[in-house]
């Protein structure tokens, strides 16, 4: 069994979603012998947004060299995501959303023909069903 985790927070140890995802983590690791854990922290090591060459190189253009290792980054989350039997996400609210850190993530993730597809009606439909996903949210105030 593979948990994927993942933590978003630029705010380290201060980070409550952090402190959750930790906890959900061990918690879920403790009740299962054997968990193989694969951590992942997307302020410490963010991805870079999506532009249009990385979408162009989606659709099958020829990549700029200087983008190689960044679709390789991609191509990396998007394997660890669909190897993962478990998913736990620390997701904090800043300014009514989630990080932009944690967006790139989701951006590399949500992959046509990999993660979800569309159906002649155009409807998307997940490729993906029988994931169990945990998402730890916290928001505060000042």
């Amino acid at each position: 069994m593979k948990l994927l985790h993942i933590d978003s927070s630029v705010l380290g140890a201060l980070s409550v979603s952090r402190q959750v995802s930790a906890a959900i983590v061990e918690r879920l690791s403790g009740a299962t012998p054997g968990v193989e854990i694969i951590y992942r922290d997307l302020a410490a090591t963010p991805l870079a947004h999506l532009s249009g060459a990385h979408l162009a190189a989606a659709q099958g253009a020829a990549a700029d060299t200087a983008l190689l290792p960044d679709l390789a980054a991609g191509q990396a989350v998007l394997e660890e995501f669909l190897a993962a039997d478990i998913v736990v996400i620390g997701a904090p609210m800043y300014n009514f959303s989630i990080p932009t850190q944690l967006k790139s993530w989701i951006d590399r993730i949500a992959v046509a023909g990999k993660t979800f597809r569309y159906d002649a009606s155009g409807v998307h439909q997940g490729l993906v069903g029988g994931k169990r996903v945990i998402i730890a949210l916290s928001r505060g105030n000042f």
